[in-house]
């Protein structure tokens, strides 16, 4: 018999332990809408905004301004506090005296709730927060999905600081997903031996009919436009991008650059770039939508990304579906997507010799560019789908709460 206000006879509750600023949890979250699930949000980083694109969800953190404006279809589980600069404060605060507590109020919560599933997307911060949660509620923790992001395990598997944390994570959680069959491979090297969930996207799908027509407007081979991700820093090689572009420079004369999402030394040097070559570059700002970033995409002949590690990473699939012919590093098992040669050229991230050479290909090669373009749009047809991708994650959760 099942009695009102029972766990088994309320809606299902999913907690999701993740970076709440990140444009990959908010699409994440948008793919549940419409189940009649709880879905319940933790910070896995401290002092984070929510990003404005998050929506039906219950935000959990210690503290929160009155003045942050968020949707309407976000509540709060925690206090609120008047001024932001308190509350970010106080965050900072117990980080720095009291380590350990990030970890205790997400038991707490755990405790509290008692979700149906908790899902650590990410695993350098959700994920080792996460497992400290999970030493403190023992055997009364629900089934834990762990999500690899980006370069989680390719990148800080190989660091000894992070190799036991690693081993750690993946030995007390049930469930395994990830967006590449490399990184699948590489969570058993490192013992996991639990249910690997499907292989796809963190980030979901791509509305395909919507993106037809704009994809089509213009031929891959009569686009006059490079674009470029701006990455620099620990996993990213823009720079090295750049340098490419540099030494292409007289066959660019016609052309002229975009480059996204450009970390400030990637801004200055598009403009040193611009003043040696002539060439003109445009840096767009910080928080150019995603629709604008894609309409890009469908002027461009060329879209480059370059990192030392990541998953698969968006921009590909961002180029594929548009119509863009793909420069990706090798790093990213772009090769479980594209065809070297033939639908992308897939490139070390960190030699502008074989960048060049990759891009003068490209900008040589109109039958290339354009056979390129049609075969990634059966791939996205195939594989990116939006709705097919949102019945997966969706069904992803069903299974596990049977």
């Amino acid at each position: 018999m099942i009695f009102p206000g029972s766990k088994s006879s309320r809606p299902k509750t999913i907690l999701l332990v993740a970076m709440p600023h990140s444009i990959h949890t908010a699409r994440w979250i948008e793919q549940l809408d419409g189940q009649n699930w709880n879905i319940h949000l933790f910070p896995s980083i401290i002092g984070t905004p929510l990003h404005p694109k998050i929506r039906n969800v219950t935000f959990h953190n210690l503290a929160y301004s009155h003045r942050i404006t968020v949707s309407s279809n976000v509540k709060y589980g925690a206090f609120g506090l008047i001024r932001r600069g308190i509350g970010v404060a106080l965050r900072y605060g117990f980080a720095e005296f009291f380590p350990s507590w990030h970890g205790r109020f997400l038991a707490r919560t755990v405790q509290s709730l008692r979700p149906d599933i908790v899902h650590s997307m990410e695993i350098q911060s959700a994920g080792y927060l996460t497992l400290s949660a999970k030493k403190r509620v023992n055997d009364a923790f629900p089934p834990w999905i762990v999500t690899n992001w980006g370069s989680d395990i390719y990148i800080f598997g190989r660091l000894e600081k992070h190799k036991q944390k690693i081993r750690a994570v993946l030995a007390s959680c049930d469930y395994y997903s990830c967006e590449c069959n490399r990184d699948v491979a590489l969570a058993k090297e490192f013992g996991y031996q639990k249910t690997v969930l499907p292989v796809m996207p963190n980030g979901g799908g791509f509305d395909l009919l919507r993106l037809d027509p704009i994809r089509h407007r213009i031929a891959p081979s009569n686009r006059k436009l490079i674009m470029l991700k701006g990455y620099q820093g620990w996993a990213g090689r823009a720079l090295v991008g750049l340098r490419a572009l540099e030494r292409c420079a007289a066959v660019l004369m016609n052309y002229s650059v975009v480059i996204y999402a450009a970390a400030p030394e990637v801004a200055i040097a598009a403009e040193l770039f611009t003043s040696k070559t002539g060439i003109s570059t445009c840096v767009l700002p910080v928080g150019t939508s995603h629709d604008d970033i894609l309409a890009y995409h469908s002027q461009a002949r060329i879209s480059i990304g370059l990192s030392i590690g990541d998953a698969i990473s968006t921009s590909l699939l961002e180029a594929m579906v548009m119509g863009s012919y793909p420069i990706q590093s090798c790093t990213a098992c772009a090769d479980e997507w594209v065809v070297h040669g033939a639908s992308a050229s897939i490139v070390p991230p960190e030699d502008p010799d074989i960048v060049e050479t990759a891009i003068r290909v490209a900008l040589a090669d109109d039958k290339l560019v354009d056979n390129a373009s049609q075969i990634n749009w059966r791939v996205a047809q195939a594989r990116l789908d939006s709705a097919t991708l949102r019945g997966k994650a969706v069904q992803m959760y069903r299974n596990i709460m049977k």
